[in-house]
């Protein structure tokens, strides 16, 4: 089994009294989430989990393919894929080895989503068939036993699965290159119902909040936002764009007290495309707010940034504008806004500092009621178009060099004035 350990193991530690407290506070005793049931963990976006463990120390574990999946980390292992390969592993937290791997038929873009010792993970590709639908070869949804990659049972759809799934009471829900939303049972895999939404998702994460699947969809037009209700299986309201032209079906939103954040891009009247954040009432889909940061270079993949939601304030990057803003999430005030390398992943919050990761292989933090830069660390690659994540003052972000990095926060150096 392959593996490449930088400092040649990760320690976890023996059971401190700090972790015996957790443990008596009803935390997990293994590293990580126990549960991990949607797109970066919960429906604010800000993948931040304490299992009461002491941070791990600085590695990289190597893949053979690049990644563009957030790493989930749940009951003491890492769990990602590899994107044009399909390649999916599972690394122990405390030797760092490779525990197992497996392959899916096609691209894996999505997170590995966790659930009571079940991992599900969706697969496809962006390619576009002859009728118009999106995801070429091979699609579907996955599920594989945790413990040692063993396929469960597969679902195949007739469009791509790019976006991650989610779960909802016993059911996986995914949303697709064919314009559907489907229902599957947590353990057998079938088919319970299907709804069909009209637009094509390409990696617009559904985000499941209060008994409610909210996901952003593209063609044909006009593009829409979608609130579909999970108890009755009926949609909810949904709310058209017809301004947008492309990025509202990349987007995963982040939704917080009642509000969804989103963005995409519309044409400005010299047909150049301009970038534009969007705040909706979760019950209504009504538009609260938005913001127009105007124009700037052409982005190939993944055109539109990822919010984030972290005590009622917005953090988002521009890839088109290389910018990363900070807006109050209620009144959508601009509070502030930096401009640095070209992001589009959703960045983490954490302690008064947020992390974006961007194109260069460079992570930043942001203070968090300023927006100067405070911390820092290169890495390596592109950085994954999912962002980084923080499970016990340590930081894990996928590359498109083939690494996962795995980085202690108290190793961030103080950023150059």
């Amino acid at each position: 089994m392959k593996y490449h350990i930088l400092t040649g193991i990760l320690l976890l530690g023996a059971c401190s009294n700090t972790q015996d407290a957790a443990v008596e506070e009803g935390r997990s005793e293994a590293f990580g989430a126990e549960e991990w049931t949607q797109y970066r963990h919960s429906p604010d976006k800000n993948a931040v989990i304490d299992s009461g463990h002491e941070p791990l120390e600085y590695a990289a574990l190597e893949t053979e393919d690049e990644i563009r999946a957030t790493p989930v980390v749940a009951d003491g292992r890492l769990f990602i894929g590899n994107h044009n390969s399909g390649d999916i592993m599972a690394f122990d937290l405390t030797s760092g080895e490779r525990i197992w791997e497996g392959k899916a038929p096609n691209w894996i873009h999505s997170e590995t989503i966790y659930h009571e010792g079940t991992i599900y993970v969706g697969y496809g590709n962006r390619h576009f068939q002859e009728n118009g639908i999106r995801g070429t070869g091979e699609n579907g949804v996955m599920a594989l036993d945790a413990e040692n990659g063993e396929v469960l049972w597969q679902f195949e759809t007739e469009g791509e699965v790019m976006p991650t799934p989610a779960i909802y009471e016993d059911h996986l829900y995914i949303t697709t290159g064919d314009r559907h939303l489907y229902k599957i049972g947590l353990e057998e895999g079938s088919l319970v119902h299907q709804h069909e939404l009209g637009s094509t998702i390409s990696m617009s994460s559904p985000n499941i909040y209060e008994d409610t699947l909210y996901v952003g969809g593209s063609g044909p037009l006009p593009y829409t936002f979608y609130a579909y209700d999970l108890e009755n299986d009926e949609m909810k309201w949904q709310t058209e764009f017809p301004e947008v032209v492309m990025g509202l079906d990349d987007v995963p939103p982040a939704i917080s007290n009642g509000i969804i954040v989103t963005s995409a891009l519309v044409l400005n009247e010299e047909e150049q495309t301009e970038h534009e954040i969007y705040a909706m009432d979760a019950k209504t889909g009504e538009l609260l707010w938005k913001d127009n940061w105007g124009s700037g270079q052409p982005v190939i993949n993944n055109k539109s940034g990822a919010p984030m939601i972290y005590e009622d304030t917005v953090f988002i990057a521009s890839p088109k504008t290389k910018t990363y803003y900070a807006y109050d999430l209620q009144s959508g005030e601009q509070l502030w806004a930096y401009e640095d390398a070209a992001a589009k992943a959703a960045p983490v919050a954490y302690d008064g500092i947020v992390y974006f990761s961007n194109t260069e292989g460079r992570v930043i933090g942001m203070d968090i009621q300023s927006g100067e830069p405070v911390k820092e660390m290169t890495l390596g690659g592109t950085l994954a178009p999912s962002g980084p994540i923080i499970v016990n003052d340590t930081l894990f972000v996928g590359s498109q060099d083939g690494n996962v990095y795995i980085v202690p926060l108290s190793d961030f150096e103080d950023a150059a004035e």
